[in-house]
Formats: structure tokens, C-alpha cells, sequence
């Protein structure tokens, strides 16, 4: 066996083969103990050979030879290779189960050497789902683990893994500096794998700093080490990063024979195959070669749709579009470049609310798998209202305007643009400035930015509905500032409602809205802990809501008796209006950890949001008037995910969420309001406007509550 050991890492592999083969033989007659180490073993050398599934195979095998034997420290080690071959053959949710499973073993044996590794390979899983934010955060755990351990070529190893997880976040002088201090521990050891690791991703750094020479001067050594044999592993990424700097530089057809090296070859792994897609199409591109990159951006698009379709559980696929968004967008931009406006809104469209359409009704889900049958004008005629559709991409942004009477697109500033503005101008609304005076230019800038270009197409008076893209998600757009006649909040121009996708708009405009007026209200529950203190206004809030449905049709829950198991075993699904009045969480990391605070129960007082998507759900309005109910993480394609998110997932066919902390004092009356106008017969999107102006409009000029802190956190959010 260990003479198999040392063939492997010298990649002589036919002999190591011979060697596995033999000692697997002799162990079966004379020590089965060892067998699971054996497997172990010969499953990593089929793993280098890129034979996946014979290397599951093995896996497995050892096992259960290991839970046979009770040798739990192979056990653990089968678990974590189970999770590296799933990762290899793109079966990235199947991998974080296998590796979960090995860590926690792991720690229970006190295997150090074993958690670091698992913790890396964890982090490498998240990443490739495109959970960049988790992937840092074990990367790191892993690297300072090694670090601890004095085990430098693991911890460069895990250090460049942070560096990319910065580089796909944007942040390329922190990947840069991060990656210069693994190149410095990895040019001291005998790794030559790390070093062309190293030196691969330095390179793809540079590129994006526009520094193509540098870039070139990294890939080189890193083709070197490889072209003498020392190290083969990295030669994929070696390939593809010499095929984008011969792009670069107008070498179109070396640029093409490399991609589709990367591309052909079986030990490509799947994200590494639809970059090189989505490069070559760009390439194709730019050498006039316009019907070959339609071909390759769609076959691109095609391996990326194959991957997530292989995914089961929603917080994966909620991630994963972010780890190949940035192809879609070439894609777009592409169409658009080529007189194709149209086509790039179904391609835009095509990544929108997925996850959240996939768990709703089952014509949604055919209707997206075909993007080509929706005809947002005739959605936007069934409506009366213009449709906003936002597309905020790196190089380029587009806004599309869809009104009963026509269809028309813009461009916009790139995301590096908008973006650092709405930042700014949420810190404004959120210290209360006074964003419309002459010394506030946000507003203003994003008004002029976002809406001012289809001006001409959306008269005051306008029912207008806005379909956010990523850096847009947490803008409530009733706050931008209209400059004329007067600067004024364009809440006071047009009804606003928040969507995340016209597919689902459309199927919207078929589906039935219950007629019954049955509330199921939650709150002015118990805190469960300091953290959580009593809202002194609940009380007065529900007796608000209340008194607008009659005492037959109307469920409370409140008090020590409103409990997470209470409120999912009173059937929820039968009520039309569902009200929280209480405390909410938003998890950044997790976002389908979020949670409504109600009352202890044991040691359970959180109403999860995973829990509460397994609940269907066919409420008219879900209010959950809570701190952060919208969410603060949001995701490529899927807008902000939290509890609105969640009780949309359910089936909700409104969901109104908060999109910062709301404040107590003012939310009562707001309610009330919004509450009154619903049942004088308006629809929701009008009676929230309406309660909001009441808050805006006050007749005190020195009323605080006319500010946007206190009327604009609340959002209306519609389903399907």
C-alpha cells in the first residue's frame, strides 16, 4: 500500500494501480482491518485519473468495509473523499452532505489533521455553488487551522481559495494581496501544485486589473513548471488563462484551439467548462464570428442550467447563479450589441427567481423553462400598468419599459455606477437625513439614473411595477427624488409594486385571489431573551388590524400561547390575511435561518423561514411587520431572500416586509391606515401608497413620520 502511496504522488499511476490491486489482495486474506485505508487510497489515485464514478465506487466500498471493521477514523476518511469525488462530477449539494458528515466525525475523534482539509474542501463546495460569503469563511477557518499547525502547503492552498472567493466578490487588490502571501509560502516548498494554483489565480487577478502583462508573465511560469513535468494539475487553468490573454490580444484562433482544450477534456471541472464556453463566445464575437458565440453563449448557458437543475435543497440553488451571472451578462450584452433587445430580455429573464418559481405552481415552472412564450406586453396590458425591468451589469446596465402600448429599452451606467449610490443613499434614509434638500444629491442622482430616461413613458398617475436586478434589490424606489416641478418622492407620481420576475407577473395575472376577509393575527408575543425586548406598541397594532375583520373570521395568536409549533399547527394555509406583529431576524449568512420571534417554547422561539416555505400558503397579503422581514442577503437572480421570500415561496400572493428595522411608534398608525383603504375596496399596492402619504403628508410640517425612515422600510412584494 504505501509503496502505492508513493507512486501516486510521483503520478506514475499504472504502476501505483499494480500496487493498490496487490495490497488490496493480501489484506482481504490476512488483514481486513486495513482494508478501508487500502480503498481510501486507490479511490484517491482513481480520483487523479479522473475515473469518478469507479472512485465513488471505491469509496463506498471502503466504507462500509470501515463501519464493518468500526475503524471510524477510515469512516471519517471515506465520508470527506465521498464529498471530494461528488465535488469533482458537479454534484456540489450531494458533496457539503458527505463533507458535513466526515467533519462532524472528525472533531468527535479529535482527527486535527482531517477537519482542516474537510473544512477547505467545505468552503471549495460553497464556492462552486456560488456562496462566496461561507466559501471565505471556511477557506479562512481552514488556512488558519494549517497555519496553527504549521502545515504551509495547505494553508497557501486555502489562502488562495480566500483570494478567490474575494475575486468573485469584485475585490481584486484584497485577492491580489492574499494571493502574493500564498505565492511566498508556496515558492518555498516543494509543492508545485500549489505554486501553479497560486500562480494561475494571480494571473486571473491580473487580468481583471487590466495588467495583461503580468498576467502573461504568471501563466508562463506556471506552464513551465507543467511542461517539465513537475506538477499537471493545474494545466486546465494554465489553458484557459492562456487562451483569455491571446483574446486579449487579437489572436482569435490560438484563443479558440485553447478553449476548446479546456472545454473537450475530461478532467475539466464543470464550472472550468462553461467559463471556457462563455469566453469562447466572447471571443467568437469579437472576431466577427457572431453566429458561432450565439452557439456557444447557449451551450454555456446550457452546461450552467444542467448543474443547477442537478441541485435539491433551495439554499444551494438560491447561491448558485451567482458563481456564473457574469456570463448571462456577456450574454445580454451580446444581444443587445447585435440590435437583439428582445432576445436579451428573455435571457435576462431567464435567470430571475428560479428558486422562488420552482416552488410555486407547476405552469410558472414550464413557462420559465421556455422563456420565449412570455409576452410581457400582453402582461402589462392585463395589468394597466408599465413594467420596469432592470438589468445592472458590469460593463453595461439596460432598462426595459414595458407599457400597454409598446416595448422600449435604455441604457444604463454600469453596476459600478449605481451601485456605490444606492449604497449611499440607504445611509442617508437610514440617519434620517433630509434627502431633499440641495445638499442631497442621491436621490436625485438615482432618480436621473433609473427612471428619468423612460420619463416620457410613465405619466404621473401611473400603476407601475418594478423588477429590481441585483444592487437594486434593496432600494425602495417610492423614495427617489423627482427633481421638477419641485423635488418631491416619486411615491407621490405612481403606485409602486415590487416583482421578481415577469414570468411570474404573467402567471400572476391568471391566478385567482381568494374573496373571503379571514385574518390570522401573531404577536405581542413574550420575549424569549434580553435582545428581543417588548414592542410597546404591539398591542395597540393588533387592535388596529383587528377591528377590521369580524370576530368570527379573524384567529389570534398572542402572548405566552404564540409559539413557532402553535402557529404551524393552526393551519394557516385557511386564512386570507396573515399579520405578525413582533420581532424578525434577517441572517446574512443563512438566509433561510431568518426568523419571526414569537414566544417560548422549550427552547424554541423562532418561526424559520425553511420552516415556513414547507407550508403552502394561499393568503391574499401576508404583513410581517418586523425589523429586516425582506432580508439583507441578496442573490443573483432571486432579489433580497428572507422571511418575505419565504412566505412568497409558500404560495402568498402579497407579502408586504420591512426593509430595515421599522420603528414602533409610527407602524400603528401606518397599519391602520393601510388596513382602512384595503377594505374601502382598494387593492393592496394602492392602500399601502395611500397610508404611506397619510405618514408623508402629515398635517404637522414637524411630524417625523415624514420622513422615508418611518413609511418607506415597507415594501410590497407580489407573488404569483
Amino acid at each position: 500500500m504505501v509503496e502505492g502511496v508513493a507512486y501516486r504522488y510521483a503520478q506514475q499511476f499504472e504502476d501505483s494501480e499494480k500496487k493498490f490491486i496487490e495490497a488490496e489482495r493480501l489484506a482481504s486474506s490476512y488483514q481486513p482491518r486495513i482494508m478501508g485505508e487500502i480503498l481510501n487510497n486507490r479511490g484517491a489515485l482513481e480520483v487523479e485519473e479522473v475515473r469518478y464514478p469507479a472512485a465513488q465506487e471505491t469509496f463506498h466500498r471502503g466504507l462500509l468495509l470501515a463501519r464493518r471493521e468500526k475503524d471510524q477514523v477510515q469512516e471519517a476518511n471515506a465520508l470527506g473523499n465521498l464529498g471530494l469525488v461528488a465535488t469533482k462530477q458537479g454534484h456540489f449539494d450531494e458533496a457539503v452532505d458527505w463533507n458535513q458528515s466526515a467533519l462532524k466525525l472528525s472533531r468527535s475523534l479529535g482527527m486535527k489533521d482531517t477537519v482542516g482539509v474537510i473544512l477547505g474542501n467545505m468552503g471549495w463546495n460553497y464556492f462552486d455553488l456560488g456562496d462566496f460569503e461561507n466559501a471565505m469563511s471556511l477557506y479562512k477557518e481552514a488556512a488558519e487551522d494549517s497555519a496553527l499547525r504549521k502545515i504551509p502547503a495547505t494553508q497557501a492552498y486555502w489562502l488562495a481559495g480566500v483570494a478567490n472567493s474575494h475575486y468573485s466578490m469584485r475585490d481584486y487588490e484584497s485577492a491580489r494581496a492574499i494571493l502574493e502571501q500564498a505565492l511566498k509560502i508556496a515558492g518555498g516548498l516543494d509543492e508545485k501544485s500549489i505554486l501553479t494554483k497560486c500562480l494561475n489565480d494571480l494571473s486571473a487577478v491580473e487580468m481583471q486589473l487590466g495588467r495583461v502583462d503580468l498576467a502573461e508573465r504568471y501563466t508562463n511560469e506556471a506552464l513551465e513548471i507543467e511542461r517539465n513535468g513537475s506538477d499537471k494539475s493545474g494545466t486546465l487553468n494554465s489553458q484557459l488563462l492562456q487562451a483569455r490573454i491571446r483574446a486579449f490580444r487579437g489572436h482569435f484562433l490560438d484563443a479558440e484551439r485553447l478553449f476548446r482544450v479546456v472545454i473537450q477534456s475530461p478532467k475539466a471541472d464543470k464550472p472550468l467548462v462553461w467559463e471556457a464556453q462563455a469566453r469562447l463566445a466572447k471571443t467568437s464575437d469579437k472576431a466577427g464570428k457572431s453566429v458561432q458565440a450565439q452557439r456557444e453563449y447557449r451551450e454555456a448557458i446550457g452546461t450552467v442550467e444542467a448543474v443547477r437543475q442537478s441541485l435539491n435543497r433551495d439554499e444551494f440553488r438560491l447561491t448558485f447563479l451567482s458563481s456564473a451571472i457574469e456570463f448571462y451578462d456577456d450574454y445580454v450584452d451580446f444581444l443587445v450589441a447585435h440590435g437583439r433587445s428582445n432576445d436579451a430580455l428573455n435571457i435576462a429573464e431567464l435567470s430571475r427567481a428560479r428558486t422562488l418559481t420552482e416552488g410555486l405552481a407547476s405552469t410558472a415552472a414550464d413557462d420559465l423553462s421556455a422563456p420565449s412564450k412570455f409576452d410581457p406586453q400582453q402582461t402589462a396590458r392585463k395589468l394597466n400598468a408599465s413594467l420596469l425591468f432592470y438589468w445592472v451589469g458590469h460593463e453595461q446596465s439596460y432598462l426595459w419599459v414595458i407599457t400597454p402600448a409598446k416595448m422600449s429599452y435604455f441604457k444604463l451606467p454600469s453596476a459600478s455606477v449605481i451601485e456605490p449610490v444606492v449604497s449611499e443613499y440607504r445611509k442617508a434614509l437610514l440617519r434620517m437625513r433630509d434627502v431633499q434638500d440641495d445638499g442631497s444629491t442621491e436621490g436625485k442622482r438615482l432618480y436621473a439614473m433609473l427612471v428619468e430616461p423612460a420619463k416620457k413613458l410613465i405619466p404621473p398617475g401611473s400603476r407601475v411595477i418594478v423588477l429590481p436586478s441585483e444592487g437594486l434589490y434593496g432600494l425602495n424606489f417610492e423614495t427617489l427624488v423627482v427633481p421638477d416641478p419641485q423635488p418631491h418622492f416619486w411615491i407621490e407620481d405612481v403606485t409602486l409594486t415590487t416583482r421578481s420576475s415577469l414570468t411570474m407577473l404573467a402567471a400572476s395575472a391568471n391566478r385567482p385571489t381568494p374573496s373571503d376577509k379571514t385574518l390570522f393575527l401573531v404577536g405581542a408575543t413574550k420575549p424569549p431573551n434580553p435582545p428581543f425586548a417588548p414592542l410597546p406598541q404591539a398591542a395597540e397594532e393588533m387592535k388596529q388590524v383587528r377591528k377590521y375583520f369580524p370576530g368570527a373570521q379573524t384567529r389570534v395568536l398572542e402572548g405566552s400561547s404564540a409559539t413557532p409549533t402553535a402557529f404551524l399547527k393552526s393551519n394557516p394555509e385557511q386564512y386570507s390575511y396573515l399579520h405578525f406583529v413582533t420581532h424578525g431576524t434577517a441572517s446574512h449568512i443563512r438566509p433561510l435561518e431568518s426568523a419571526v420571534i414569537l414566544s417560548l417554547e422549550g427552547d424554541s422561539y423562532k418561526l424559520y423561514a425553511r420552516d415556513i416555505v414547507q407550508h403552502r400558503l394561499n393568503a391574499s397579503l401576508v404583513t410581517i411587520s418586523a425589523c429586516n422581514g425582506a432580508g439583507t442577503r441578496a442573490y443573483s437572480g432571486e432579489g433580497l431572500v428572507g422571511l418575505s421570500w419565504a412566505f412568497l415561496r409558500a404560495g402568498a400572493h402579497n407579502v408586504i416586509g420591512a426593509l430595515w428595522e421599522v420603528s414602533d411608534a409610527s407602524t400603528p398608525q401606518l397599519m391602520d391606515a393601510f388596513y382602512r383603504e384595503l377594505f374601502q375596496g382598494k387593492d393592496p399596492a394602492t392602500a399601502l401608497r395611500d397610508a404611506k402619504l397619510g405618514l408623508l403628508r402629515s398635517a404637522d410640517p414637524d411630524s417625523v413620520f415624514r420622513k422615508p425612515f418611518y413609511w418607506a422600510p415597507f415594501q410590497l412584494y407580489a407573488g404569483s
